[in-house]
């Protein structure tokens, strides 16, 4: 559904903003092709179909875990790619890690637990450079964290947010590499997290003397419902864009309301427990059908 109106509108979990979408693939060292999608502000004046602006920088998102639902399209990175580009003039480059499968299409190869997917993360910076994508910023999402980490140390990477961190894959010689590395890392933590918690992630970090670990009152891992999302979304802007003040809530322009595809089913309690982001895929879609009222 699509409406356009002059009268401000409050921006709700499943409006779509204007931007420049396009399906892209991504090429690693190893032969694999990886599916995903880039979307960009609008050049100004130009409508629904109008050529893209260049951004005033570029978040590459690395997902969540798959085998536990995490894909290019978990509810934060979808909900980035909705407003970012027309709230924030932000590039939001999304794609599914190796082996992943999304309504965008399925990534060759196979999950190698954050091994081999540090040439998937190495592909995406080269697109974001190649592409001449500015200020290039990685933004990880529970395992998406592990493998910013580990293979996020690019030069050309201007820094680093982490979204509930477990801290399972990286280990403390990554977090002394990526101080040595010297780019700014961000980590938001949920009081309610299920795998690292406030006190335990700014004692785990404190080994990098530029990251700045902020925890987020009543918020769980998975970050379901708007309120939790807008604030990472308000977090990720601020520290991409100094100065910049917190998103608005409301739109004036056109808009779509965005239709979700029902959620897959979960896994069982016993790989929740084994896993690094339990169930994200089943809890998003559901965040998104009851977050309105949130």
């Amino acid at each position: 559904m699509s409406a356009t109106t002059g009268t401000p509108t409050e921006i709700r979990s499943l409006t779509v903003l204007p931007a420049h979408r396009e399906d892209v693939e991504l090429h690693t060292a190893d032969g694999l092709t990886l599916v995903g999608e880039l979307a960009r502000p609008l050049a100004a004046g130009a409508g629904s179909d109008g050529p893209p602006a260049t951004p005033a920088a570029t978040l590459v998102t690395l997902h969540p875990l798959p085998t536990h639902g995490g894909y290019m399209d978990s509810h934060v990175y979808r909900k980035a790619a909705w407003r970012l580009p027309a709230l924030a003039d932000l590039a939001v480059l999304r794609f599914n890690t190796r082996g992943t499968t999304s309504p965008r299409g399925t990534s060759d190869g196979a999950f190698d637990e954050g091994r081999g997917e540090r040439l998937d993360v190495a592909a995406a910076i080269e697109y974001a450079e190649f592409h001449d994508l500015p200020h290039r910023w990685l933004v990880g999402w529970s395992f998406g964290t592990e493998l910013a980490l580990m293979h996020g140390r690019d030069p050309s990477v201007e820094g680093a947010v982490l979204l509930s961190p477990p801290l399972h894959r990286a280990t403390d010689a990554d977090l002394d590499a990526w101080a040595d590395f010297g780019r700014p890392l961000v980590v938001l933590v949920p009081e309610l997290d299920d795998y690292l918690r406030p006190d335990e992630a700014r004692a785990r970090f404190a080994r990098v003397p530029q990251a700045e670990v902020i925890a987020v009152d009543g918020a769980k891992h998975l970050w379901v419902g708007e309120p939790a999302v807008r604030r990472v979304l308000d977090e990720i802007v601020a520290h991409v864009l100094p100065g910049h003040g917190p998103l608005p809530t409301t739109w004036s322009g056109p808009s779509s309301t965005a239709h979700v595809e029902p959620p897959a089913a979960g896994p069982s309690p016993d790989d929740v427990a084994d896993g690094a982001t339990g169930t994200p895929r089943q809890d998003d879609e559901r965040g998104d059908a009851t977050e309105e009222d949130a």
